[in-house]
């Protein structure tokens, strides 16, 4: 029986505007995460994947209801719980001026990595993604499959336990798509746990050890 890593409880998030609910993001949502597992989020553009992941993630906190880790509130310590985390957002957050190598050591020092440690992480994800020949170039001239693998790298420099890969294969060639499925695969063989929001239905299942459909803030 696999242990829960993440449980949501009655997650709400309305958005104001001048004090008045312009938006309900979420509308009550609750359910589990497993350890080791791919949690796949499914639902069209605008049903609450990016929002649900945001929170999750611990860039903002929920309107009401709890996020616990392990049985206890993220919000009792949502630094700790950070560390714990890697986001790769939907929409790309590059640093204009670092080479990759550069920017995948910035990654792993932010959170406390020494510099041994960066180092030796960034050399075996350069490895594994493939990119030992693009370790000079700066990310913003990547294509875009090798930009998605780069990004992919620095959401794991800091070893998290919880990944979260919002849409991470959206306007991508389908050959580029199955290569980072295999990559993706591989991380939760590991003994990673990812949530995966997407809305293709053949990602969700082939990638996906248990799915969650989402419409409108609603499960």
């Amino acid at each position: 029986m696999k242990k829960t890593l993440l449980t949501l409880q009655d997650i709400h998030k309305t958005y104001f505007q001048k004090k008045k609910p312009l938006n309900k993001a979420l509308q009550g949502i609750s359910f589990e995460i497993y350890e080791g597992e791919v949690f796949g989020l499914l639902g069209v553009n605008g049903a609450g994947k990016t929002t649900l992941s945001g929170i999750l993630a611990g860039l903002h906190p929920p309107t009401s209801g709890d996020v616990q880790w392990r049985g206890a509130s993220i919000y009792k310590d949502i630094l700790r719980y950070r560390h714990t985390v890697g986001l790769c957002p939907q929409k790309p957050n590059i640093d204009p001026d670092l080479t990759i190598e550069e920017a995948l050591v910035f990654a792993a020092r932010c959170y406390g990595k020494t510099q041994k440690e960066a180092e030796k992480k960034k050399d075996y994800l350069i490895q594994l993604f493939d990119l030992g020949s693009y370790t000079k170039s700066v990310a913003k001239h990547l294509s875009g499959g090798y930009k998605q693998r780069y990004l992919i790298a620095r959401t794991l420099m800091h070893s998290p336990k919880f990944v979260i890969l919002d849409e991470p294969t959206v306007g991508l060639d389908p050959h580029i798509r199955k290569n980072l499925w295999k990559i993706i695969l591989a991380l939760r063989d590991e003994g990673v746990t990812i949530l995966l929001t997407t809305h293709y239905l053949e990602e969700a299942e082939k990638l996906s050890d248990r799915v969650c459909f989402i419409d409108k803030g609603l499960i």
